[in-house]
């Protein structure tokens, strides 16, 4: 059953406790808390959580095994799962948008890149390697003729 002032309310509809009379001043935070926001809402007086301010929360740290004293092979074993998208890119060229749409079956795109020149192995990206172009069992592949420096492999 409802009281009087429930039954005044629309389904759903939900009432917001006012501040404090003009008279008793700005609401306080309790000593060691963090201040109260002047839009924070308020609990109506008398109800429970009026009569008990809620403690600050506390920040915990968390607590993590030490990688201290283990190998660098038990480092790498983390790390050899990890998938890596391997690209080997045969040459690059820019067109214009018409002559993309002009693409037909049999049209031939040069590239930049001369014939026999390596070819660039990325990961991720990022060059790693140069080979050549070989093809194994009816597939293509690339045999790795170089490796560079890591401050050149950076460079596209």
């Amino acid at each position: 059953m409802a009281t009087g002032e429930e039954a005044d309310r629309a389904p759903g509809q939900v009432v917001r406790a006012a501040g404090p009379p003009p008279s008793e001043g700005p609401a306080t935070a309790p000593e060691g808390s963090p201040p109260l926001r002047e839009d924070a809402e308020r609990p109506a007086p008398g109800s429970p959580l009026a009569a008990a301010p809620l403690p600050a929360a506390a920040a915990v740290a968390a607590m993590f095994p030490s990688l201290e004293g283990r190998g660098a092979a038990a480092d790498m074993a983390l790390l050899l799962d990890v998938p890596l998208l391997v690209t080997v890119e045969l040459g690059r060229t820019q067109c214009l948008v018409r002559d993309i749409l002009a693409l037909a079956p049999g049209a031939v795109l040069a590239l930049e890149r001369l014939a026999g020149e390596p070819v660039d192995v990325l990961v991720n990206g990022r060059r790693i390697a140069r080979g050549e172009v070989v093809v194994v069992d009816e597939s293509f592949g690339v045999r790795v003729t170089e490796i560079p420096a890591a401050d050149e492999g950076r460079a596209r």
